[in-house]
C-alpha cells in the first residue's frame, strides 16, 4: 500500500508520518538513538509536543540527497527512480517508509545521506552508523527489498556508498520493539522515562514553570524510587574521590616533571591559563551597566530531603 505525497505540503506529510513508524523512528524506539529517546518519541506521535525539525537542515538535505543520488549513479551504472510515496507494510499498517530513491532493475532501495567531516570515521571501511542500519532494515521489511544502497556525502568532498543486505533476525527484533512502541501510543500508555538528554530536555519543555502550588501527594512506591536516587549518589560520590585518589597518585609520581610514559600510555600534567570573567566583581562595580546586559534564565531544580 502507498499514499501519494506528490500534492502534499510538508506540513501535511508529517501530520501524515506522526501517524506511524518511519525509518527515522527506529534508533529512537531501541533505545540505541544519539538524537532522542523512545519517551520523546512517543510524545510526538501522541501530538503532545512538536517534532521540532531544523527547516534549513531539512531544505538543504533535500537540495544534497539530489547530488548524492546523482553520484551514486555515475560511479555505479546504476539507475534510481524517486518514489513520490509513503509506503505502508501490508501486514503492520503502522509501519511506514519514505525511501529516498529505488534502484532501477533490482529488488533494492538507495539511501542518501549527508554528514560532517568530524564523522568520518562511523563510515571508514565496512562501518555504516547504527541508526542508518536500523532505518535501512526497517525500510527493507517494508518494501520486502532484498538489500539497500546507502550513498553519503562526507564533509562536503569526499562520498562513499556501501552495500547493507536484509537482516531477518534484525528485522524480526525491529518488527517486535516497534509494535510494542505502538501499542503505547495507541493505549495512549508512554513508556518509562530514562536518562537520556532527549528526555530530559523534553520534561524541562513540557513543564517548564510550577503552575500550581499545591503540595501533590505522590503514591508511597515512590520512597524506593528516592531511596535508589540516593544511593546512586552515594555511589557517585565514592567513584568521584576513588578517581581523584588515582589522579593524585599519578600527580605524585610525576612531581615536577611535565610528562609521563609507560609501555601503554602518555601522562600529561601541565599548567594552563584561562581568563574567567568575574561578574560578581563587574556588577558590584558597575551594577547599571552588569543589569543592562543580563540576561535572566529560569528554570525548576528538582530538590529531594527527608521529613
Amino acid at each position: 500500500m502507498r499514499i501519494d505525497t506528490k500534492s502534499m505540503s510538508y506540513e501535511e506529510w508529517k501530520e501524515t508520518r506522526r501517524k506511524g513508524i518511519g525509518g527515522s523512528d527506529v534508533a529512537a524506539i531501541m533505545g540505541l538513538s544519539r538524537f532522542k529517546s523512545a519517551y520523546t518519541l512517543y510524545l510526538e506521535k501522541t501530538g503532545q509536543i512538536k517534532n521540532e525539525v531544523n527547516n534549513e537542515y531539512v531544505h538543504f538535505g533535500t537540495i544534497l540527497e539530489e547530488v548524492v543520488a546523482k553520484e551514486f549513479s555515475d560511479q555505479t551504472g546504476k539507475k534510481v527512480h524517486k518514489v513520490n510515496a509513503i509506503l505502508i507494510h501490508e501486514k503492520y499498517p503502522w509501519m511506514i517508509a519514505n525511501i529516498d530513491r529505488k534502484v532501477v532493475g533490482e529488488n533494492a532501495i538507495l539511501e542518501c545521506k549527508t554528514t560532517s567531516a568530524w564523522n568520518a570515521k562511523e563510515w571508514q571501511n565496512d562501518e555504516v552508523p547504527q541508526e542508518y542500519i536500523l532505518q535501512v532494515q526497517h525500510y527493507l521489511a517494508v518494501t520486502g527489498s532484498e538489500y539497500a544502497y546507502i550513498a553519503v556525502l562526507i564533509g562536503g568532498n569526499h562520498f562513499v556508498w556501501k552495500k547493507v543486505e536484509r537482516d531477518e533476525e534484525l528485522i524480526k527484533e525491529i518488527i517486535e520493539a516497534e509494535k510494542d512502541f505502538w501499542f503505547h501510543v495507541e493505549a495512549k500508555i508512554p513508556p518509562e522515562p530514562d536518562g537520556s538528554d532527549s528526555t530530559t530536555e523534553t520534561l524541562e519543555k513540557m513543564y517548564p514553570d510550577a503552575t500550581d502550588d499545591s503540595t501533590l501527594l505522590l503514591p508511597s512506591d515512590l520512597d524506593r524510587l528516592i531511596e535508589e536516587r540516593n544511593a546512586l549518589m552515594d555511589q557517585i560520590k565514592q567513584l568521584s574521590e576513588m578517581k581523584t585518589k588515582k589522579e593524585n597518585k599519578i600527580k605524585a609520581l610525576l612531581g615536577e616533571h611535565e610528562t609521563g610514559a609507560t609501555d601503554k600510555y602518555i601522562v600529561v600534567w601541565k599548567p594552563v591559563k584561562s581568563a574567567r570573567f568575574d561578574s560578581k566583581r563587574f556588577k558590584k562595580e558597575n551594577e547599571e551597566l552588569y543589569w543592562k546586559y543580563a540576561k535572566e534564565t529560569s528554570y525548576r531544580r528538582l530538590t529531594i530531603k527527608e521529613v
